[in-house]
């Protein structure tokens, strides 16, 4: 349980069936290491809000200290992409690593199940499927992850690292409600965080901080250039790549027009900028990815060590629409090629790319390299 809403409701939930039911609240980072105090920590709240739930659904709760767990599998792993100029996403680590690692590892045994409050849902299946690349004839019953009811609020793109043995033993009770029909349950049974408010942002940066400003606290400036991707010229400075994100806008001073970033080049600490935000330079045809993990790790799909690849869908950003590909095996078997039907903008270095066969989450990898920029002329094609 986290404190919020989702995580309340899923208690309610399961406090109606035949569990025997505990909660666990992680406490995932400690503020101490920023400021020596835990005085009016987040967390603390976050921690009283689980004890009231639990209080008033009569079922016992602890906490877990997994902030070290956090910081050398999540944390530490991340400012180096950051320090690289590449865009970790912390939220998918922390589920692999703590949430269903460290976390699993503490409180699980094998008639233990954990539940959370994701927006997410599960399936089995029986099925070897034409698309497995290992013969067998086993006929138990894989656990997939699947999309939920409620795409809006649709988590499993931060649920694309956890293994089969993880999610086999995870269930989802918010799969098939939608997020106002959660609210409306916390307000009907009078739970205390019926009315708390969405959480956003990094979970460590929390939603009163600038990431920029608070990773500074961690990585020593590196004044770089920032240079017109065009033309050569030197348009400014900057004090680190890991302060600018491929596609936003680089706020230059003294610029007739947005200018946009198009590359990081961490071999000359360069940020390279195309003017407007739909300059052809900021789109790809494909990428590669890499520490590629298949949920069904023994199983990936056959087709893709075949020339032509495999048809899939892919997303690379939590906030959007998946989009058809073709995967291909890349390199070794922990590195994929995925070929977008369409050019895709903004794609970075550290991101995750998650693979989909229609609803079901096949695997993710991080994005090591991204294709040059599709021609002016096929930009123009498509508007």
């Amino acid at each position: 349980m986290s404190g919020g809403v989702d995580s309340s409701v899923t208690a309610r939930l399961l406090a109606e069936q035949d569990y025997d039911l505990s909660a666990v609240f992680m406490r995932n980072w400690d503020t101490r290491d920023e400021s020596a105090t835990d005085s009016g920590c987040e967390w603390k709240k976050d921690w009283e809000d689980v004890q009231r739930v639990c209080k008033m659904l009569d079922i016992p709760c602890k906490l877990i200290d997994l902030s070290r767990e956090y910081w050398t599998r999540v944390f530490e792993p991340c400012l180096r992409l950051w320090e690289k100029g590449e865009t970790p996403n912390p939220d998918i680590w922390c589920n692999r690593e703590v949430k269903f690692g460290a976390l699993f590892d503490r409180i699980t045994s094998e008639d233990t199940w954990l539940a959370t409050g994701h927006y997410a849902d599960k399936a089995w299946s029986t099925q070897t499927t034409s698309r497995s690349s290992i013969p067998t004839s086993a006929t138990f019953p894989r656990p997939q992850l699947a999309r939920p009811l409620d795409r809006n609020k649709d988590q499993t793109y931060y649920l694309a690292a956890i293994t089969e043995a993880s999610l086999a033993r995870t269930l989802f009770p918010l799969a098939r409600l939608k997020k106002p029909e959660v609210r409306d349950l916390a307000r009907q049974w009078g739970l205390p965080t019926a009315q708390r408010e969405e959480s956003m942002g990094v979970c460590f940066v929390g939603e009163k901080k600038r990431f920029d400003q608070f990773i500074a606290q961690y990585i020593p400036p590196c004044q770089g250039q920032i240079v017109d991707h065009i033309t050569g010229k030197v348009l400014g400075t900057h004090q680190g790549l890991w302060s600018f994100t491929i596609g936003q806008n680089a706020r230059i001073p003294g610029m007739p027009e947005r200018m946009c970033v198009a590359r990081k080049d961490p071999s000359k600490n360069e940020v390279r900028v195309v003017p407007g935000s739909d300059h052809p330079a900021l789109y790809v045809k494909s990428i590669v990815a890499e520490e590629w993990s298949w949920i069904w790790a023994d199983s990936p799909p056959a087709e893709i060590r075949d020339e032509s690849g495999f048809g899939a869908r892919v997303q690379f950003r939590h906030r959007m629409l998946d989009v058809p590909c073709t995967v291909r095996q890349g390199t070794d078997d922990r590195s994929v090629v995925i070929t977008f039907d369409e050019p895709q903008k903004a794609v970075a270095a550290g991101q995750i790319a998650v693979v989909w066969d229609d609803a079901i989450c096949l695997g993710c990898g991080i994005i090591t390299e991204a294709g040059d920029g599709v021609a002016a002329s096929d930009a123009m094609a498509r508007r």
